[in-house]
């Protein structure tokens, strides 16, 4: 029997019984509140759920199944989300610091005002998302597909978007000191090319400089 109680209160808000929650339908469940933090989701279904404050924190959530749920102000911190599907859902003021959403699809997701420091975001499916406002320093968002996101007032200071590719984004008012962006396609749909190498002016035997 696993018992799922309230962040807050510790009501008891769904008893399952079952050993395991892998590969589990929780479609349609609500579960606003919810305290779901380092549990095992491999493979569960989460398909219009109300997640509303959810906390995931350290949680494997593999291959999960988020479609147009509302994950509102949930926390992901250092949660697993590789191979999950996000399509359409909506993660507003959620925190995602460190979290893994390596080849995560997130495709027309709403994901604004959140915090993404340190996020994995490798070859992630992003297109046409919606980012405004949120904080993504330092996130890792290599070969991931941004075609036609909606990134402006965010923050990506140290970002990697080596091979990422941006094409008709919009990027106002964004900041990216000390971004990645090696063979990046731009939003114009222009290649970036990787920065040239200083040449070394120091004479043979001044190897050390």
């Amino acid at each position: 029997m696993i018992e799922i109680k309230h962040n807050e209160t510790q009501e008891v808000l769904l008893r399952i019984d079952e050993e395991v929650l892998d590969g589990y339908h929780l479609d349609n469940s609500k579960l606003a509140g919810a305290d779901l933090s380092n549990m095992q989701f491999p493979g569960a279904t989460f398909r219009n759920a109300d997640l509303r404050g959810a906390n995931f924190e350290n949680s494997n959530l593999e291959g999960a199944v988020l479609k147009s749920a509302d994950l509102t102000r949930c926390n992901f911190a250092n949660a697993n989300l590789q191979y999950a599907d996000l399509t359409n859902s909506y993660l507003d003021n959620a925190i995602l610091t460190e979290a893994d959403c390596s080849h995560a699809i997130l495709r027309y997701t709403k994901l604004t005002d959140a915090e993404c420091t340190g996020t994995i975001f490798l070859r992630a499916d992003m297109s046409l998302i919606n980012l405004t406002g949120s904080n993504c320093n330092d996130a890792n968002l290599a070969h991931a597909d941004l075609r036609g996101a909606n990134m402006s007032t965010s923050n990506f200071n140290g970002a990697n978007f080596t091979g990422a590719n941006l094409l008709d984004a919009k990027m106002a008012n964004i900041q990216m000191a000390g971004v990645h962006m090696e063979n990046a396609i731009g939003p114009q749909g222009q290649v970036i090319a990787p920065p040239k190498l200083a040449v070394s002016r120091s004479r043979w035997w001044e190897f050390w400089k």
